[in-house]
């Protein structure tokens, strides 16, 4: 009677198993933020309007998700988003805006293109909140790795 060795075909399944269950962990996830005011509006708006944007870009996803808070703007907020790509100080139109109610916190996500995830990653992306009295922006912050 033959006997056969099981070992070849446990050891294959072990070691796909164990790449199937590193994959998830495998993705990285970056985060990112925002501090904003009317001083880096280009140009500057003067405005008791502040905010900070915290931001997550999952990597293997292309999922990027925020959450934006602010406060003392001169009215309500007519459209948020986020621009780019530019570097600070400098103009661009916007390039993923944020949808639904505009009440602090604005949160949602969107799913990136390789060309906006390499802008994001590169320090070229700003959130801008405007108001009726500020249709330009009113508060703006450049969107940097978070330490």
């Amino acid at each position: 009677m033959r006997t056969y060795s099981f070992l070849p075909v446990l050891s294959a399944l072990a070691v796909s198993t164990a790449f199937m269950l590193a994959s998830p962990a495998m993705a990285e996830v970056v985060k990112y933020k925002a501090t904003l005011d009317g001083g880096q509006q280009n140009p500057p708006v003067t405005t008791k309007g502040k905010g900070t944007a915290t931001l997550t870009f999952d990597t293997t996803k292309k999922k990027l998700s925020w959450n934006v808070k602010y406060s003392g703007l001169s009215g309500p907020a007519t459209a948020a988003h986020i621009h780019g790509p530019a570097a600070m100080g400098a103009n661009a139109a916007p390039v993923i805006p944020f949808k639904g109610k505009l009440k602090s916190p604005i949160k949602g996500s969107a799913t990136l293109t390789d060309a906006q995830a390499a802008d994001l990653a590169a320090g070229n992306y700003y959130v801008n909140v405007h108001t009726a009295a500020n249709k330009d922006g009113e508060i703006r912050g450049q969107i940097e790795a978070a330490k």
